[in-house]
């Protein structure tokens, strides 16, 4: 797979400790779930690499990366400091397909996200039309919250519930603690829908801890996929 030049078109402002780039870039057409590798390379030849999922949809003008920044990370920390509109960056893409959702993938669709976790699962939102999924999205704040506005317009179609970790909830139906199987079990069973697939992307420790709830609530693991990144 070949390096290709990537021009930044937009920089928003997500959250605080959040910003997500929209890039112009010749990449193949992407299914919802996919990411892709971005370098960089300085005068000195040091190179640094990071991979970001993809959370516009497939066939989006603009590919849409979210970036928290890490103070420890390379590429992070380039992409928030120094990085403006119009600046080109080496990319890659895109890749991986065990974390990917389909439109020929059909019946109830549950999907659990922790912090950034929500990129990949936003290009299923964005893509997806049907009215029986449901988010739950774990964040530290409310202002934590990545797509907050987006999320709350879909409301409509998408039942999104919020896990607040570090405040008390700023809706009657958020929780304000961490997933176990009490949560899921209680948000489940409000929704009354028997997924057939699930996603789950976060970091490691949420990871492990959802898809343990889920098992430990009667989901077949063999319908649930998962994608983690490092950090607690």
């Amino acid at each position: 797979m070949i390096w290709q030049t990537a021009v930044i078109e937009r920089i928003e402002q997500t959250t605080p400790r959040v910003k997500s780039f929209f890039f112009r870039v010749a990449l193949e057409h992407h299914d919802a779930g996919q990411h892709v590798d971005i370098r960089l390379t300085a005068q000195d030849g040091y190179q640094a690499q990071r991979s970001y999922s993809i959370a516009s949809a497939p066939g989006a003008e603009l590919l849409e990366l979210v970036v928290e920044h890490l103070p420890e990370g390379e590429v992070s920390s380039f992409l928030h400091d120094v990085a403006v509109v119009g600046d080109e960056i080496e990319m890659r893409g895109p890749i991986g397909g065990h974390f990917v959702w389909r439109q020929s993938d059909e019946g109830p669709l549950l999907l659990i996200a922790g912090g950034s976790g929500i990129a990949p699962l936003m290009a299923m939102l964005r893509t997806r039309p049907a009215t029986d999924t449901l988010l739950i999205y774990s964040t530290r704040t409310w202002e934590d919250v990545i797509f907050r506005d987006e999320l709350l317009a879909m409301d409509a179609r998408v039942r999104v519930i919020f896990l607040i970790t570090r405040e008390l909830p700023r809706r009657a139906e958020d929780f304000g603690t961490r997933i176990d199987r009490g949560v899921l079990g209680s948000v489940m069973k409000q929704w009354g829908c028997a997924p057939r697939h699930v996603y789950v992307c976060g970091a490691t420790s949420f990871v492990e801890a959802a898809a343990t709830a889920l098992v430990d609530e009667g989901i077949p693991a063999a319908i649930i996929k998962a994608e983690r990144y490092g950090g607690a």
